[in-house]
């Protein structure tokens, strides 16, 4: 009888090994606890089980470090979403941490993180990730992958748009976290945490101006610290309000076309801005949105390429 048992024993593991069904989910553990069975939720992202009360969790989406993190997948369709089922859990470990890094690094806010979103229809994934800490406290993040990348993801506390759901699959699927950077640097920035609050947080190192549009590596041109901090302190005295992502009035520029800054740190992911001359409002971070003024246009017509 006891041969027996272990070779069940043996046979479930090695079903269960890797992204699993939903039937061999591990069973529930105070850290961390099990999937919830249904999405809660009824949009795309956006939902968490409860807001689990950890120091930080008020300023970024995952504060410390994490030692595990329980992804829990909810596919769906985005023109009908709420309600899905659990399809399936994985657990990382080793990259736990890593994970919760590049998420901490994100901007957050606690205000409607919701812009305009394009609207093709088609597949989505909920996800929910439960990362559970040493002392044996824990913390949800809901977030989703969608075809319009039209994503809130929160930790029940602040949330945040900047999309992440191509990561979340390649880690449920794959157990592999990584955070995909496109091969255009001109393309890249713009996620950096701080941005809800200043147009350009901390103290860049550098900044690449491109000039924008939809051209194929555009021209750029990049300068040193000097230049970064001068056009940060420029950015960062325009008078804000918070971003829709949209403008008004794309008439003819006396100055330029669009251009797309990104500014790079010592450490962390870079900082992004839109300068859109003709548009109203015509800089936009992602967060924060501001009228251009004189002084960064003169600075401008000294960098641009």
């Amino acid at each position: 009888m006891r041969s027996r048992r272990t070779a069940v024993l043996v046979a479930a593991v090695a079903v269960c090994a890797g992204a699993v069904p939903a039937a061999c989910a591990p069973e529930p553990r105070a850290v961390p606890d099990a999937c919830p069975q249904r999405w809660g939720g009824e949009g795309i992202g956006g939902w968490v089980p409860a807001a689990v009360d950890v120091d930080g969790a008020d300023e970024t989406l995952v504060p410390g470090s994490p030692v595990r993190a329980l992804i829990c997948a909810y596919p769906g369709v985005n023109m009908d979403p709420g309600g899905e089922r659990l399809a399936g859990s994985r657990t990382l470990t080793d990259q736990a941490a890593a994970m919760a890094r590049d998420l901490a690094y994100l901007p957050v806010t606690t205000e409607d993180a919701d812009g305009l979103c394009t609207a093709m229809g088609g597949p989505m994934t909920n996800y929910l990730v439960r990362f559970a800490y040493a002392d044996g406290s824990a913390l949800w993040v809901g977030s989703a992958e969608e075809v319009n990348s039209c994503v809130s993801t929160t930790n029940g506390t602040v949330r945040t748009r900047s999309y992440v759901g191509k990561a979340l699959t390649a880690a449920y699927r794959e157990g592999t976290w990584r955070i995909s950077r496109p091969d255009d640097p001109c393309r890249g920035g713009g996620d950096r945490r701080g941005q809800q609050d200043s147009m350009i947080p901390g103290d860049p190192r550098w900044v690449l101006v491109c000039r924008g549009g939809n051209v194929k590596w555009p021209p750029r041109r990049e300068h040193g610290v000097a230049a970064a901090r001068e056009l940060a302190a420029a950015l960062n005295d325009l008078d804000t309000v918070p971003s829709d992502r949209t403008c008004r009035g794309r008439g003819a520029s006396a100055v330029g076309d669009d251009y797309r800054l990104v500014f790079g740190y010592e450490e962390g992911p870079p900082a992004g801005v839109h300068i859109r001359y003709g548009c109203t409002p015509s800089v936009d971070n992602g967060m924060l949105q501001a009228d251009v003024d004189d002084d960064v246009r003169r600075l401008m017509a000294r960098l641009v390429p």
